[in-house]
């Protein structure tokens, strides 16, 4: 574990190998833990630096204005990497896409699994879901609420908890009451958002993209994973992997851990 300052606050990210550096963003209700796989197993192709983002895991909660997209330059800044890949899950995703928009001429590619996106709006059916899996939990409750969430997006719709490895949802649960506090203390700090955000924008997005989803998360990932493969031009979208939900990088290492090897390798340097 290493830490920088990045504009007011300390960051905290994990660093391993050599090579080109990619950076790994963790997903919304995670914190850097969940690419441990992928720094044991990657380690011999890439600089892997893992990040916790602004207020999640052990970085910094903000102090006055900012944004994750910019935080993710102000660490490449000041670990002397001039351009590098970005690899988003989830909410980690819609960060490195408006990373990759802010800053185009700092990004080699994207590699995106389960990914949100900045502008995009979650749909009716969505809501519905989580109103038929958890039905009604209380926002302060933030050990209910990492309950809630656990099961929507680490088990999900088309499975019990009882069929999902313990370790895991163990790890999930404590990753997700921790991130919970963050969103919390966040919602007092004004982030800065891309105006126009990055659904608007998806056509100028000029590098590789690899997308990629489980195929037991929640379907309006599906879709948008469907949505950010047909509006980049150079994205691959790859099949919905079997198996796994959310939390791709965690519950199904060794497919993602596969399609980064081969990305990474077909990137140009």
């Amino acid at each position: 574990m290493a830490s920088t300052r990045v504009g007011d606050a300390t960051i905290h990210y994990d660093e391993i190998g050599d090579g080109p550096p990619v950076l790994l963003i963790h997903a919304g209700i995670a914190d850097r833990r969940m690419w441990q796989a992928q720094l044991a197993a990657l380690s011999g192709q890439a600089r892997l630096i893992a990040m916790d983002l602004r207020g999640y895991g052990e970085s910094d909660l903000p102090s006055a204005v900012f944004a994750h997209h910019d935080d993710v330059i102000g660490l490449l800044d000041a670990l002397g990497v001039a351009r590098a890949t970005l690899v988003g899950c989830s909410f980690g995703g819609a960060v490195a896409l408006d990373a990759t928009l802010a800053h185009p001429d700092r990004v080699t590619g994207l590699a995106l699994f389960g990914s949100a996106l900045g502008g995009h709006d979650w749909s009716d059916a969505t809501e519905t879901l989580w109103d038929d899996l958890v039905g009604q939990v209380d926002p302060e409750d933030l050990d209910a609420m990492a309950d809630a969430e656990v099961r929507f997006w680490v088990v999900g719709p088309h499975r019990q908890p009882a069929d999902v490895d313990p370790t895991l949802l163990s790890l999930a649960r404590e990753m997700d009451r921790r991130a919970l506090a963050a969103e919390a203390a966040l919602g007092d700090v004004t982030q800065h958002e891309l105006d126009p955000p990055a659904a608007r924008r998806l056509g100028e997005i000029g590098v590789p993209v690899l997308v990629a989803a489980g195929a037991l998360d929640v379907p309006d990932i599906r879709t948008l994973a469907d949505l950010l493969a047909a509006g980049i031009p150079q994205a691959r979208r790859l099949p919905d992997v079997p198996g796994a939900a959310h939390l791709l990088p965690l519950e199904r290492p060794a497919e993602v851990n596969a399609a980064l090897h081969d990305f990474l390798a077909a990137l140009p340097h």
